[in-house]
């Protein structure tokens, strides 16, 4: 009797963690953002937040209310916001110590992202991938128990190009990477994500994604119309076709952001609006976080 050995059980893929990448911290108690179900957020801080005393006091307020609602935050670390600083990168050492620093300040944070679009040429990191592998290496040297995103990318041109390079210099595949597809979601496509996957091999999170209702930051990115309606269409295609192109590597969403904080910021991709009212694309994420079995409760929008 010839016996045929059984094909090995392709692996599940993990449920998906669906978290908001906003600065705010009166998002943590907004009954909308309660209602969801939500447990996982991101916030971008300068490399030397620490060192500056209206960015630490911003940062400990985003902290406490986040600890408090229980939610698991992700940092990424960012240029500097000081004044005539906003171009210097620290060394590799140096932003190790930063992270460490950190994590005395605020021991239930566990992730960590090595740096904000690194392959953006509004970042000094655009043509340096070696220094942001640098970065990654010696933060998980700093860190072995915690979550190191080698970057956050944005989907634009001469992103694989550049995650070829940095994998080169770091010498190993990165087990996690963020990718901000604002192209994908906004122009419903799905190229830069399939690229992205391509190129690595890890864990991809969607660490900022989402709909645009309104630019006014003169960008040269054009066709689609921003709208409240258009966000929520490609907040859909976020979930129902960026997501599945691989459910066991994109493992996570983060959608930017929650609110505008006034009627004239330069970037509004918010889920509630001004007076914080329930947008349609809420109503999308909403009726995710129940799929989800998060027991979301979809509110008006308007």
């Amino acid at each position: 009797m010839l016996l045929l050995a059984a094909a090995p059980a392709q692996a599940a893929a993990p449920p998906l963690v669906v978290g908001i990448a906003d600065q705010k911290p009166q998002m943590f108690t907004d009954p909308l953002f309660t209602g969801l179900g939500i447990k996982n957020a991101r916030i971008a801080v300068a490399w030397d937040v620490l060192h500056i005393g209206w960015q630490r006091r911003d940062l400990d307020a985003w902290m406490a209310a986040a600890h408090l609602a229980g939610v698991d935050p992700l940092v990424t670390f960012d240029h500097s916001r000081r004044r005539g600083h906003t171009k210097q990168l620290p060394r590799p050492s140096q932003l190790a110590h930063e992270l460490r620093m950190l994590r005395r300040r605020y021991p239930f944070v566990r992730q960590f992202a090595a740096w904000n679009e690194a392959n953006y040429c509004g970042e000094k990191t655009c043509h340096r991938p070696q220094l942001v592998a640098a970065y990654y290496r010696q933060l998980k040297l700093a860190c072995r128990s915690c979550r190191i995103l080698a970057a956050e990318l944005l989907d634009m041109p001469g992103m694989t190009a550049w995650v070829k390079a940095f994998i080169h210099k770091a010498r190993l595949q990165p087990k996690y990477w963020g990718l901000h597809n604002y192209l994908d979601a906004n122009y419903l496509r799905t190229s830069g994500t399939r690229a992205l996957l391509r190129a690595t091999k890890g864990q991809i999170w969607f660490t900022e994604t989402g709909g645009i209702v309104k630019r006014r930051n003169h960008s040269k990115v054009r066709g689609f119309t921003e709208s409240t309606r258009h966000a929520a269409t490609a907040t859909r295609w976020v979930f129902d076709k960026l997501v599945k192109l691989n459910p066991r590597r994109i493992t996570r969403v983060y959608l930017f952001h929650w609110n505008p904080s006034t009627r004239h910021d330069s970037w509004d991709s918010g889920l509630v609006n001004i007076h914080d009212r329930a947008r349609p694309a809420y109503r999308v994420l909403a009726r995710v976080m129940a799929r989800l079995g998060k027991r979301a409760q979809p509110h008006r929008s308007s």
